[in-house]
Formats: structure tokens, C-alpha cells, sequence
């Protein structure tokens, strides 16, 4: 029963319920019933039937919520699992764009190396479609979780301040926005040094448009075009291309302090309403 049904029966049952009583003791009971015993009988009556109908109604409600509270649960799982199928698609089809091109040059340990990089990919996915996805979690919490697990596996500090958006960001954009901060943070690990990185990732602006800055930064040697060739260089096309689905900007600089900052900022798309 939907919510607007219930609505309408919390209001026209009480009228009914007293409405036709008065007139059953004005027409026909009022020789045999007092007004005192009217009174007492109404009372009593209203409070019996109001308790049992606003019984009812909670059970209805409680029975309805578990019913969209499962349906989200299900819907979560799908866009989970779409999330995932979708980095595992972008993550091979990089390293095997960059694995053809090292067996035509015959440069047989980068081709390895290549390998070794999808073989750890396909892991990894097999390991989260195994595992359930946290219900109600946010796109912050799950990227605090993985930042967590990066930091424990390679050594490097991660300093974190990402806030929390008010509404779920679209899956859409979940996935084109990690794969960023992935490879941002896949080319910390492989190329920079550091032994510190931070991610800054905030909403701006919120009375006029709700924009937000992903901001990625490490302590490490800096960031040089002309040294850094294999896998990163389609990794920076690949960045670009998902910043540009997004309608974001995206910028990398050296820092005059030492390290590399990669900087981007675009609008929030919101989850469509269900």
C-alpha cells in the first residue's frame, strides 16, 4: 500500500469512525445513552480502533521500507559490480595496449612486467567480485578503504581530506573519478620516490554548482615528461580521456618544492532519483 493510501486513511477513518457514531447516538440511541456515557464510550472506542489501525499502519510502513531498503541493497550490488567490470576493462585494455607495443619493439622484459600487471588486475577483481560490497557505503568511505589498502601495500603515507558529498555521486562518474586517482596514485608508486602523498578531493562553490577539485600530490622526484615512458604515458591519455568524460579539467606540474601535483576540478553529476 503506498504511502499517499495511508495518508488518506489516517485522515478520513477518524472522521468516519466519530462522525458515524455521533450520528448513530443522535438518531437512535439518544433515550438509552447518556451524553456522559456517550462521551466515555466515544473516547474509548476512538482509542481502540486508533491503535489498532495506527498498528496496522507502522507494519505496512516498516513492511514497505524493508521491501526499497532490499531493492537498494540489490541495486548497490549492480552498480558495484558495473563499477568494477568497468576499471577491470580500462585497467587490461591499457596494459595491453602498452604490451602490444613492447612485443613489436622484441622488449621482452617490459612485455613481462606487462603481464605480471594484468595477472595482479584479474586478481584483484576476482577478490572484490567475491566479496560482498559495503552496504550504504559512500564513494568516500570506499575510497578511504582503498587508499587505506594502497598505503599498507607499497609503504608511501597517504594524508587524506575528502569530503563527504551530500548526495551519491553517479556510478558513471564513480568510476571515471577512481580511475584517475588510481592511475595517479599506480604512477606514485612506480615512478615518483616518495614516501608521502596526499589526495584532496572537496566540493567548492556549493551555493553555485555544487563543483568539486581532486587534488593528488607526493614528495618524490617530480614529474618529468621526457623520463617517464612505458604504461604512464597511456595512463596520462587514458587520465585526460576520463576528465574530459567528466567535463573536468586536468593539470600535472612539478612542485618547486620537489614532487609531482596533479590537479583537477570539475561539476558534480548527481544519481539520478529513483
Amino acid at each position: 500500500m503506498s504511502l499517499r493510501t495511508l495518508k488518506l486513511l489516517a485522515i478520513i477513518l477518524p472522521t468516519l469512525i466519530i462522525g458515524g457514531f455521533e450520528y448513530i447516538r443522535h438518531e437512535f440511541l439518544l433515550d438509552e445513552l447518556s451524553m456522559e456515557a456517550g462521551n466515555v464510550y466515544i473516547t474509548v472506542l476512538t482509542l481502540f480502533l486508533s491503535y489498532l489501525f495506527a498498528s496496522w499502519m507502522f507494519r505496512s510502513i516498516r513492511r514497505t521500507n524493508e521491501r526499497l531498503a532490499a531493492e537498494q541493497s540489490k541495486r548497490a550490488v549492480y552498480e558495484e559490480r558495473e563499477r568494477m567490470a568497468q576499471e577491470l576493462h580500462d585497467n587490461i585494455a591499457q596494459i595491453l595496449f602498452f604490451l602490444n607495443v613492447q612485443l613489436k619493439k622484441g622488449q621482452i622484459q617490459e612485455a613481462r612486467s606487462a603481464v605480471s600487471e594484468i595477472d595482479h588486475h584479474l586478481r584483484q577483481a576476482i577478490f572484490n567480485l567475491r566479496t560482498a560490497p559495503e552496504e550504504g557505503a559512500t564513494f568516500g568511505t570506499r575510497l578511504s578503504t582503498w587508499l587505506d589498502e594502497w598505503s599498507g601495500i607499497t609503504g608511501i603515507a597517504v594524508e587524506q581530506k575528502v569530503d563527504e558529498f551530500q548526495q551519491s555521486v553517479a556510478p558513471a562518474e564513480e568510476v571515471k573519478l577512481f580511475a584517475i586517482i588510481r592511475e595517479a596514485f599506480t604512477n606514485i608508486r612506480k615512478h615518483s620516490q616518495a614516501d608521502h602523498a596526499s589526495i584532496e578531493l572537496q566540493l567548492i562553490n556549493e551555493k553555485n554548482g555544487n563543483d568539486w577539485i581532486l587534488r593528488i600530490s607526493d614528495n618524490g622526484i617530480g614529474f618529468d615528461p621526457s623520463l617517464i615512458g612505458g604504461t604512464n604515458r597511456y595512463g596520462m591519455t587514458f587520465m585526460r580521456k576520463h576528465a574530459a568524460e567528466m567535463g573536468a579539467a586536468l593539470t600535472i606540474q612539478k612542485l618547486s618544492q620537489g614532487g609531482t601535483e596533479l590537479f583537477v576540478s570539475g561539476p558534480v553529476k548527481r544519481s539520478e532519483p529513483q
